[in-house]
């Protein structure tokens, strides 16, 4: 699944594909899970790798666009790439995933981790038989995998998080926040710099009364948001910054007495909450383009498997119609800011 053109602004502007990388002797690292390797920005891409996407659930509209669009980029390049994993986001319902990909000797695996601890030990078991490791979404310890595509800066999303709703609310009153799993590393840290901004004279008159998960299962999120309105009858709004529990949040306030009277916002896909905007449910929410998250991680995976980055600093590769990427701090390769949607630009996407 791909986004329309104009769906193309959400990547950042890119560098040019043509760009030069930094030689072997400053673009080397010592590989994670390669022992003391070093990187070879002009090796080709090997063909016939083997990739699989672990995503935190199958079946998700969210991890099936982000999926989709990573195996097709490694089509691109000439590997064999499947989507495997639970049907649910529990902390350890990955493991047996891991290791069964490890016995099928892939040579690289993707993974958005329901829980960074619970899949820690099968991902360095499968970093010792050289099978490199992409986190994606969500991320593992750091010590865990060779590099992590992040949606967008973490603290960016946090924080714009409590300001679209600030500005929905008038940054008075009550307001909740409906997560994920509560082991959720993205969730976590959005939270965290949530709280963070919430501390900020300007919030001063909005207070934070619950966080709730509903685990991204559309049912219990949908139930956690009929929980936290009849809990805090004064409650003014609620950031869901999940696509999962936007959209069931969404489809509870819309067909209550609640409707126009608590904000909504959080993180969801223009198609799954393009409804809610156009009958006034929800004002403003974001997103990053999620078939270009998966995109980018496809060619990262082919990259460390191919050895032409081991996931240190300031190496750069090519991802294919997204230009030269660069890797920063702690393995992190950022994708691009998010983008709002409302009525105004919400058709101009098809995602």
């Amino acid at each position: 699944m791909t986004a329309t053109a104009a769906a193309g602004v959400l990547a950042l502007a890119l560098a040019a594909c043509g760009g030069t990388t930094k030689d072997s002797s400053s673009a080397s690292g010592e590989g994670k899970s390669g022992g003391n390797a070093t990187a070879d920005p002009n090796a080709p891409m090997k063909k016939d790798l083997k990739i699989a996407f672990l995503p935190k659930q199958v079946n998700n509209p969210y991890s099936t666009i982000v999926d989709n669009a990573g195996i097709a980029a490694a089509e691109e390049f000439g590997a064999e790439a499947k989507e495997v994993g639970p049907s649910d986001a529990s902390a350890s319902s990955q493991v047996s995933y891991i290791n069964t990909l490890i016995q099928q000797q892939h040579d690289a695996i993707l993974i958005a981790a329901n829980d960074a601890n619970a899949v820690c030990g099968p991902l360095k078991q499968a970093m010792s038989k050289d099978i490199k490791i992409v986190a994606y979404d969500s991320d593992t310890n750091p010590e865990c995998r060779d590099v992590f595509i992040n949606q967008a800066s973490s603290e960016d999303i946090g924080r714009s998080q409590v300001k679209l709703l600030a500005d929905q609310i008038g940054a008075e009153g009550e307001i909740a926040i409906l997560s994920a799993t509560a082991n959720a590393t993205n969730q976590n840290t959005w939270i965290k710099f949530m709280q963070d901004e919430l501390k900020k004279p300007e919030y001063s008159k909005m207070k934070l009364v619950k966080v709730a998960y509903g685990d991204d299962d559309d049912q219990k999120s949908f139930q956690q948001t009929q929980g936290l309105l009849q809990a805090y009858p004064n409650l003014k709004g609620i950031i869901s910054p999940t696509t999962v529990g936007i959209a069931a949040a969404a489809r509870y306030i819309s067909g209550s007495g609640y409707k126009g009277k608590v904000a909504l916002t959080g993180l969801g896909t223009p198609n799954q909450m393009r409804k809610f905007i156009k009958d006034g449910t929800v004002d403003k929410f974001a997103l990053w383009d999620p078939a270009n998250l998966g995109y980018l991680a496809g060619y990262a995976a082919g990259a460390l498997a191919s050895g032409q980055i081991t996931g240190a600093e300031g190496q750069k590769f090519k991802a294919g119609k997204l230009g030269e990427r660069t890797i920063g701090a702690n393995g992190e390769i950022i994708l691009g800011p998010p983008t709002v949607f409302e009525k105004k630009n919400i058709d101009d996407y098809d995602f």
